[in-house]
């Protein structure tokens, strides 16, 4: 990969060309797209004060960590894409590289805590709804805390100043330099993707083998499970939260696919527009999951036309009242 360190920066700029300016504009616009996006979602779920689902908490805190890579990383990078070279300095592209392994990492550990939540409720669904009212408000915060913690703390030795940071000219991103460093490297990525890779293949192929096992007709002794099993399958979240599961890993996949392939190859994937390209689509992801959730929950979209009414039309006593009684099956 191409780069540029950032000590010494006393070249002249590349020159405002077509391209700069249009990647630099497809920039912007997915800076504003992820904001925008985000800020709705971490509003929806906080203006409502009913009793949410489990796994509301969990999207609550992968709208954060996408609104902050809207508000802190994205914009940041809209003039240096212009001008053709990092222009804030070398401390401050180290801290973006920071913040954006550690926001990737808290998403990744996210999906698998929902895909455990998810699981837990089609393993048990004659206790789920026991459990979760009894610990939503405690155990979901407290994963959720564990999560921010463990991968800001796992991810901060580059920050102190271990390796350097440099900016890549053909993606226009700053990024931790992880060659000197590899043993830690592959021990960060076998503690943020073993367990979250593995947990997410095993509940989604246990939720998915027991929805085929129903619409089959497969006979299950205990009635009560059985129809508690079957309400609880046709929860829509089952679907919505796999549909974000795998967007975000097709939204990566081709620059991890090119990481591998310059990793097993020894040599730079010298194509500028596919490097560009790959990193920006699953930097898009932040964006995607609104378009998910948005369409595949009619209790989301309930909430968010809650969110609307309320700043619009000050009827939120109402409609909280409506939606307090909501079917979260819905």
């Amino acid at each position: 990969m191409r780069g540029v360190t950032m000590h010494g920066l006393s070249h002249l700029p590349a020159g405002s060309t077509l391209e700069a300016l249009t990647q630099a504009t497809l920039i912007l616009i997915l800076a504003v797209a992820i904001i925008v996006a985000n800020l709705i979602v971490v509003a929806t779920y906080l203006n409502f004060k009913g009793p949410h689902e489990v796994i509301n908490y969990y999207l609550l805190s992968l709208g954060v960590a996408d609104l902050l890579c809207g508000l802190l990383i994205v914009p940041l990078y809209v003039y240096p894409t212009f001008y053709g070279a990092w222009v804030y300095g070398d401390v401050l592209c180290r801290i973006v590289g920071y913040l954006e392994v550690t926001l990737w990492s808290i998403s990744v550990y996210t999906f698998m805590w929902i895909s455990v939540d998810r699981y837990l409720a089609v393993r048990k669904p004659l206790r789920y709804e026991t459990i979760q009212t009894k610990t939503r408000n405690g155990r979901c915060q407290c994963w959720m805390a564990f999560t921010w913690i463990s991968a800001a703390m796992l991810c901060c030795p580059p920050l102190l100043g271990y390796n350097e940071a440099f900016y890549n000219k053909d993606t226009h991103i700053c990024m931790l330099e992880w060659g000197n460093m590899a043993a830690y490297s592959a021990t960060l990525a076998i503690l943020v993707l073993g367990p979250s890779v593995i947990s997410i293949v095993y509940n989604y192929g246990y939720i998915f083998t027991m929805m085929r096992k129903v619409r089959s007709g497969a006979p299950i002794h205990d009635k009560e499970y059985a129809t508690a099993l079957a309400e609880n399958l046709a929860n829509p979240s089952h679907c919505m939260s796999f549909a974000l599961v795998f967007s975000f890993w097709i939204s990566w996949g081709p620059y991890i696919g090119l990481r591998i392939y310059e990793l097993v190859m020894q040599e730079s994937y010298d194509h500028p527009m596919i490097q560009f390209g790959a990193v920006w689509l699953g930097i898009l992801n932040s964006f995607w999951k609104i378009i998910i959730m948005t369409s595949m929950s009619q209790q989301f979209r309930l909430l968010v036309r809650l969110l609307f009414l309320t700043i619009c039309c000050k009827t939120k006593g109402r409609l909280q009242a409506e939606l307090i009684g909501l079917d979260p099956d819905d």
